[in-house]
């Protein structure tokens, strides 16, 4: 009977130690289930940001926290590259910002060009010795010619990519405060077009390109900060009596006119003034009330700067998120000079922000393919 007993004793508490163990390892799996539901949103934040779109979305169906975590940084969009162009040689080198990644391209048929604009992945080119003008797409090598046209001090645009019928290349220069010579061309054009136009305001144009094509018409802001408009379908000029965009004093230093941007976002017209490590302003056009107004957020938007055509982008990683990257690169090329309008300051910090000691011609942002396995 004692045996009998003992042996009832050792199954149960057998059974009690088996069922606390079971009990332990379901707790443990329930208490790491809440760890990974529980996160704080600022860490998931850093977590989807460093994920692939395909690795966003499934992490998303995982709970209802993952998903709006994972939507508020989801990348839907891609950032444009920023293509340098050699003293010598054929070797290109683009820059992603959102990698913080350089590729490199060899393209021989820009050997003794310069770059003049950008837009849908094409490039407008110019070769002084001969005055030959192209776009050039440089990831599917297409070429298309334009007639050839002095290009000197002008500053110039084109209205859409060379494949469409509507695509217009735009110059101007003013001749004297009050005139200016505007020339156009389009693909399959045997000549360019030159007509001189009397301005209401003074008018002169700016060092580099302060210049987009929105909704028909061109916007070319002057080197005072005075708007010209030219319509495409009537082929009419006007200076608008709009006053510049208002800058402190210490914004008009040394190269002050070389730290002015300018470019186009879902039809609105953007601008922004900078000068050295002061906080860069930028400013809306509203056309309704003909004035500009002071920008304190972007909402979400990045803005891509550089002297000869500049862009915007959405839905961008979060970290890139309502900032302005310009067209220099620090540390051995690994990282974007950008500002933060969340943060109110430069990365890095302490850089040097002076764009008159910067090459215009040496870079320029470019849209990439969508697929990039074609040429890397």
């Amino acid at each position: 009977m004692g045996g009998r007993k003992r042996r009832k004793v050792k199954l149960l508490s057998a059974r009690v130690a088996d069922d606390k163990r079971r009990t332990r390892m379901k707790k443990k799996a329930m208490l790491e289930m809440q760890t990974w539901s529980d996160l704080p949103l600022e860490l998931l934040h850093l977590i989807f940001i460093r994920l692939s779109l395909e690795d966003n979305i499934r992490s998303s169906i995982a709970c209802k926290r993952w998903n709006t975590a994972a939507i508020s940084v989801r990348v839907v969009n891609q950032s444009p590259w920023l293509m340098y162009f050699p003293k010598f040689g054929n070797m290109y080198e683009l820059y992603d910002p959102a990698q913080r990644k350089t590729y490199s391209l060899e393209l021989p048929e820009l050997y003794g060009s310069r770059v003049c604009y950008t837009k849908d992945g094409w490039l407008l080119l110019y070769r002084p010795r001969t005055n030959r003008v192209f776009f050039f797409n440089p990831f599917s090598r297409e070429v298309v010619k334009l007639p050839r046209f002095e290009l000197t001090y002008q500053i110039v645009a084109f209205s859409c990519a060379p494949a469409f019928n509507t695509c217009v290349v735009f110059t101007v220069r003013h001749i004297s405060p009050t005139i200016v010579a505007i020339s156009t061309c389009h693909p399959g054009a045997t000549e360019w077009v030159t007509v001189n136009y009397q301005n209401r305001l003074p008018f002169v144009s700016s060092i580099w390109n302060k210049i987009v094509c929105c909704n028909g018409f061109f916007f070319c802001l002057s080197l005072t900060g005075w708007l010209g408009v030219f319509d495409l379908l009537d082929r009419t000029w006007n200076v608008l009596s709009l006053p510049p965009p208002k800058c402190p004093e210490n914004f008009f230093e040394k190269n002050w006119w070389k730290g002015k941007f300018m470019l186009e976002h879902n039809g609105d017209i953007l601008v922004i003034y900078t000068c050295s490590s002061e906080s860069p302003i930028i400013f809306k056009l509203h056309r309704s009330n003909m004035f500009w107004q002071e920008m304190k957020t972007l909402d979400g938007m990045t803005l891509f700067a550089s002297f000869l055509s500049s862009h915007s982008r959405t839905d961008l990683p979060g970290m890139m998120r309502n900032s302005v990257y310009f067209s220099k690169v620090r540390f051995f090329g690994k990282r974007c000079i950008s500002y933060s309008l969340d943060d109110c300051r430069y990365y890095p910090r302490k850089q040097c922000h002076d764009w008159g000691e910067q090459d215009p011609f040496e870079n320029i942002w470019i849209e990439p393919p969508e697929d990039l396995s074609s040429f890397i």
